[in-house]
């Protein structure tokens, strides 16, 4: 069957038959989302991956032969490769697997007992470039690194920053979608988003999940609440 232009293609990747079948029963009924392939181990993703170029790849963190974290940084690692945003499935919320995994490249995370209509929005939300990392789940982070100092290495490439560029990372860290980001700077959606990727460009940021992950490790954004 042709796929209808502007189709989602994504791929699933988890080891428990279950969990794949419920997953695509979903992602199937919708119009602009198709599910192209299945995989049970992050050997196997891999592989489909390169062989189908999907938008999404939803994949498990606890898999057996590649988990779920070596596949999503061999993805990121790979420039044929370098469309394609990695969303990783858990059983467990946030823990270290999470924190691993969003280092690895991937574009974000959802929890497997999450409720369809957050699932399709979470699969159309990546598709588009943009990080699933809710304000909630921002404070978690900036919890897991308040004990960290900062990357020496990191805080050498904050220096090409302009200052509204960092404005913009520091809002970005804090969960401010573009729209929201635009109007604590006081410029327009189109300024904000143009701000956020040269930063990102800047510090060799893959998408805005690891951007945030870089504002932390830098010690660019401290643990506390938006200025």
């Amino acid at each position: 069957m042709t796929e209808a232009p502007g189709t989602i293609r994504v791929l699933l990747v988890d080891d428990q038959p279950l969990i794949r079948s419920g997953f695509r029963a979903l992602l199937d009924l919708e119009d602009d989302i198709e599910v192209v392939a299945e995989a049970a181990d992050g050997e196997q993703g891999l592989a489909l991956t390169r062989r189908h170029l999907p938008d999404i790849v939803l994949i498990d963190i606890r898999m057996p032969v590649v988990d779920g974290i070596e596949a999503t940084r061999r993805i990121a690692a790979d420039p044929a490769l370098d469309q394609v945003h990695v969303v990783v499935l858990t059983n467990y919320g946030l823990d270290e697997y999470v924190f691993d995994a969003l280092r690895a490249g991937a574009a974000g995370f959802l929890v497997k007992d999450i409720v369809p209509q957050d699932l399709l929005h979470a699969v159309r939300v990546a598709a588009r470039g943009d990080a699933l990392l809710a304000p909630s789940i921002t404070r978690k982070l900036i919890d897991r690194y308040v004990t960290q100092p900062p990357h020496p290495g990191l805080a050498k490439g904050l220096e090409e920053l302009t200052n509204r560029e960092r404005e913009a990372v520091v809002l970005v860290a804090h969960g401010l979608p573009n729209d929201q980001v635009a109007e604590r700077m006081v410029i327009t959606p189109l300024t904000a988003k143009t701000h956020i990727n040269r930063a990102m460009s800047k510090l060799r940021a893959r998408d805005r999940a690891h951007l945030v992950v870089l504002a932390y490790e830098s010690g660019l954004v401290a643990p506390r609440g938006p200025a």
